[in-house]
């Protein structure tokens, strides 16, 4: 008798924790967890530890390598004006004809 209650026992317990996965798994759809509120800090926090290691990686390679890239008794690179800036009356004035070409009036 010990031997056919372990036999019934088996596809009892499988039929029991599939109803149980079953209905939990439906239970947990009609009523999903709430969003947890510090996920989006959590988020904000490792960006900023992040971004700090990032700065602080920047400027030592910086101090270390800067002298590197300066050239002695050389002035620093005047700047210029952006691509596609007006920069006057010369930068308005028409193309030149081509050759050949019937001119304006």
């Amino acid at each position: 008798m010990g031997d056919a209650l372990l036999t019934l026992s088996v596809p009892a317990l499988l039929c029991a924790s599939g109803l149980y996965a079953a209905f939990a798994c439906r239970w947990s759809r009609r009523r999903p967890a709430p969003p947890s509120p510090y996920t989006r800090r959590a988020l904000l926090l490792a960006e900023r530890d992040a971004l700090a290691r990032a700065e602080g990686i920047v400027e030592d390679a910086h101090a270390t390598l800067g002298p590197l890239y300066d050239l002695p008794g050389r002035p620093p690179p005047a700047r210029t004006a952006p691509h596609g800036a007006s920069g006057g009356p010369a930068d308005r004035r028409q193309p030149d004809p081509a050759p050949g070409a019937a001119p304006r009036t």
